[in-house]
């Protein structure tokens, strides 16, 4: 029989937030060949103050705050918690023993839980996973698990027994991994990497083209990509005789638009260009000189692999998002995210050896080291990892 894994995420497109990120969703999809995927989506709601009240002292029910809707992969769940971190692991243990009082009642149990973060959802399931006796895996997203463990020491314990007793743990990205090694200590088995799944992955010959550079984000994320720093950067290359432009590619709401060209300002060197479909990024990418996108925090970043797919060399911010994938590597630049100069210097670099850069990027597109960052390689490693937490 197919062995069956549940996953509990709250990055999952489902009937109450339908325009989540669809990494988790593409891990199943991938693998769904091979195992028998369910999915609980979770999605947090502010409770009243005096349902939080009840809930922290016991006096209501478990599972009483949740509401469910059924759907396609499984089941959303809408779980009751403050904000700013207020009752988190309280709540999230209420929801883990809402999980297990699911899965005991259940037709057919799973024979595996996921967690997709160690310091949320981990939360959940190694809650579930007390109560049923069922094996855990866990993944590591490099921004959320990374905020949450610098900004709850207290809850260090507890998240390192978690990290420690699951049965296979993943990580997008090597930063990811060595910060969550910094801060709880190693493991027994290594930490696994699993690049994220992109459909646009297959290879697109560089071209020097003497192009534009370009970014792609959703103007809405405009902070976290940090737009403020890359247009101050592009000034600054401006003001020194620097003609080449800058498109940020990327679809929002009339305020977004508006917010990103207050950021911007009367540069000519800086083009909000509005949306793409996939076909026509592509061919966009692949006509620019260099992608940059120096964000303050990534889990990963799917952009900076799509545009090497479509053979454009990334500027990229150091410590965050794809790092460590890429050190030494003549394509890629790590920058200080914070420091505009250096964003500056990268994009000037990138510019003059736009040759050189998509030389090195076209050797790199077909050898073995590309072929991590693939679908069929993706799928395997997940696979593999599912399986190893399977036999315990």
């Amino acid at each position: 029989m197919t062995a069956r894994i549940l996953h509990v995420s709250a990055d999952f497109p489902d009937p109450v937030e339908p325009f989540k990120t669809p990494v988790i969703r593409s891990f199943i999809e991938l693998t769904a060949d091979r195992f028998d995927h369910r999915v609980v989506s979770i999605n947090r709601k502010g409770p009243h103050f005096w349902e939080a009240a009840r809930c922290a002292i016991g006096a209501m029910p478990i599972g009483a705050e949740i509401d469910s809707v059924a759907f396609e992969h499984g089941t959303a769940l809408s779980y009751a918690a403050p904000g700013r971190g207020i009752m988190h692991k309280v709540m999230l243990d209420r929801l883990g023993a809402h999980i297990a009082s699911r899965v005991s009642a259940a037709d057919r149990k799973p024979d595996l839980l996921v967690a997709h973060k160690l310091t949320v959802e981990g939360i959940a399931v190694a809650e579930a996973s007390k109560l049923t006796g069922l094996p855990f895996a866990l993944t590591i997203q490099g921004n959320t698990d990374r905020k949450i463990l610098r900004a709850r020491p207290d809850l260090h314990p507890r998240f390192r027994e978690i990290y420690r007793h699951a049965k296979t743990v993943f990580a997008f990205a090597p930063c990811a991994r060595d910060a969550v090694i910094e801060m709880l200590g190693e493991r027994d088995d290594p930490i696994r990497l699993l690049p994220c799944p992109t459909d646009l992955d297959t290879p697109i010959a560089p071209r020097v083209t003497r192009g534009e550079l370009v970014s792609v984000f959703h103007l809405k994320n405009r902070k976290v990509k940090n737009l403020g720093r890359l247009a101050e950067a592009t000034r600054m290359l401006g003001k020194e005789g620097f003609t080449r432009p800058l498109a940020i590619i990327g679809g929002g709401e009339t305020n977004d638009f508006e917010a990103c060209r207050t950021i911007t300002g009367e540069s000519d060197l800086i083009d909000l260009a509005g949306p793409l479909d996939r076909a026509a990024l592509r061919d966009r990418l692949n006509a620019a000189s260099a992608f940059v996108m120096p964000s303050v925090a990534e889990s990963f970043g799917l952009v900076f692999v799509e545009a090497l797919f479509a053979g454009l060399p990334i500027i990229y911010p150091a410590s965050t998002a794809i790092d460590g994938y890429f050190d030494g590597l003549p394509f890629a630049i790590a920058v200080d995210a914070g420091s505009p100069r250096a964003i500056a210097d990268a994009m000037r670099y990138a510019v003059e050896n736009e040759s050189e850069m998509k030389g090195s990027l076209a050797e790199w597109q077909h050898s073995p080291a590309s072929e991590r960052f693939r679908r069929p390689a993706i799928a395997a490693a997940f696979a593999d990892g599912l399986s190893v937490a399977l036999r315990y």
